[in-house]
């Protein structure tokens, strides 16, 4: 792992804005509240949490396929709002997303081959006959038949267009790639397999890795780091083999709680109780405090930062009461 971070984020905020009648905004949704993170090259990051903690909307930010309201995303030492767009564009090559759904990211109307293509068309990494033996290369690395360049997405299985979702985003050889729920429209069976290239795929290319996922055991088998979110704000971070034998913030044990097969020995794990409050209208403090076990009045007062914690290196809590649970 590099010692300088190839891309982070800082102080990443979010707001989406509902309507409020007519011709006239109502208050701002925050999606994202300061978030900070950073992915090394040839790293596996995990992004665990419950829907609507901000996963998705942070990888599209960290891609700028939609700015962040507030601060800013570095790749390589390069502030991505100040560049122009031609560097924007060349940067943008080797920073790939692999979405949900493997169907609706594809274009029905398009042969697969056509569409892994584009990419290698459109940033003039080859002409189009080098482009022809590239998309044959990548079906065939992803674990398909060459001769299906020739057909069109409805013609394949759930697991297999995802597979051509990795070679399209594989295509440009991007040095970054953020998958976001990747295997969680596929069949169980089927997401093992796809997991199984991730991993196969970014240790032979090196690729660094955003991995958002609502599911433990993937983000156990694939990471190295994970980053625990909860309305818009990052609980927990660490080494994945420490976070998921030791979980310190009290929202990460619950979420491991929740996962039978992933029960540890040591720490206890307490039932997570309560409803997830409105996003519009989160609690003041700690935002996890309303569904907190071990919650003090003082954790409504102020928003707790995410700190190191003494003596593990890389591990950092959003808790008042972390010296406690460290």
């Amino acid at each position: 792992m590099s010692a300088a971070p190839l891309l982070r984020g800082e102080g990443l905020t979010r707001a989406f804005h509902r309507r409020g009648g007519l011709f006239r905004r109502g208050a701002p949704v925050m999606a994202l509240r300061g978030v900070d993170i950073a992915v090394h090259g040839g790293e596996a990051v995990g992004v665990v949490g419950e829907s609507g903690c901000g996963k998705s909307t942070l990888g599209r930010i960290l891609l700028r396929l939609m700015p962040p309201s507030a601060g800013r995303v570095i790749f390589e030492g390069e502030d991505l709002a100040a560049l122009p767009a031609a560097r924007l564009r060349a940067l943008r090559r080797r920073m790939q997303m692999v979405f949900q759904d493997p169907y609706g990211s594809l274009d029905p109307r398009r042969s697969v081959g056509a569409q892994i293509a584009d990419g290698i068309l459109i940033h003039g990494l080859a002409g189009k006959a080098e482009a022809g033996e590239r998309v044959t290369a990548l079906l065939h690395q992803v674990g398909l038949d060459p001769d299906h360049a020739r057909r069109l997405p409805h013609e394949f299985s759930g697991g297999q267009r995802q597979r051509l979702a990795v070679a399209r985003a594989l295509a440009t050889r991007p040095d970054f790639i953020v998958a976001d729920e990747p295997v969680s429209a596929l069949d169980v069976s089927i997401q093992a397999q796809v997991v199984n290239l991730l991993a196969d795929l970014r240790a032979e290319l090196g690729l660094a890795l955003l991995f958002i996922s609502h599911d433990l055991h993937v983000v156990r088998h694939l990471c190295d780091r994970v980053v625990v979110m909860y309305l818009g704000r990052v609980m927990e971070e660490g080494r994945a083999s420490e976070v998921f034998h030791a979980p310190l913030h009290p929202y990460t044990r619950a979420l491991l709680a929740a996962s039978p097969s992933l029960r540890r020995r040591g720490n206890p794990v307490a039932p997570l109780a309560g409803e997830v409050p409105s996003i519009a209208n989160p609690p003041s403090g700690c935002v996890f405090r309303t569904r907190c076990g071990l919650a003090q009045p003082a954790c409504a007062e102020a928003v707790p930062p995410l700190e190191p914690m003494p003596g593990a290196p890389g591990r950092r809590l959003a808790c008042r009461r972390a010296a406690e649970l460290g």
